[in-house]
């Protein structure tokens, strides 16, 4: 697998809307897994196609270690409740905000074997997939966030 560039804001494809997935191509399952290998490189949680510069409506979340979620056309069928939060974007580097997002949601997707499934998440999951969902409609969470700051990360190695 590659590496891919991660898109930046700035960049004009980060505020466009993506075009479905007609079909699971060897190109698609590529580009997913590729996705995959950036997000991990990066230290991402989660990555959406247009963050790689692919205007399609795919995204991989791994909102737990080992817990990855491969998102191909997904649909929002519900949303409840409201959590208030910190979130960072690997298309904004360095920084972070709040974001108020749903605490539960039911999101309705296709995974990477062509199956169409109903999924339902709860608190930091929900997050993570609302965030991910909104890079495919051309929205970034700086849009919704506030308290915007920059992020301040503890280097300290651990001592034995």
């Amino acid at each position: 697998m590659a590496i891919r560039t991660i898109v930046v804001d700035g960049d004009e494809i980060l505020r466009k809307k993506c075009r479905e997935v007609k079909e699971i191509t060897p190109r698609i399952v590529e580009t997913l897994e590729d996705m995959f290998d950036t997000m991990r490189e990066a230290g991402g949680v989660g990555i959406a196609a247009p963050q790689v510069g692919v205007m399609r409506r795919m995204f991989i979340a791994e909102p737990e270690p080992e817990e990855v979620y491969y998102m191909i056309n997904p649909v929002i069928l519900e949303t409840e409740g409201s959590q208030v939060g910190d979130e960072g974007c690997l298309s904004v580097p360095e920084m972070i905000g709040t974001v108020e997002r749903p605490s539960k949601i039911k999101i309705e997707a296709t995974d990477l074997s062509g199956e169409r499934k109903v999924y339902e998440f709860e608190d930091f999951h929900a997050r993570v997939m609302c965030h991910e969902y909104d890079h495919l409609e051309g929205i970034l969470y700086t849009d919704k966030a506030t308290n915007m700051r920059e992020a301040v990360y503890d280097n300290e190695e651990d001592e034995e």
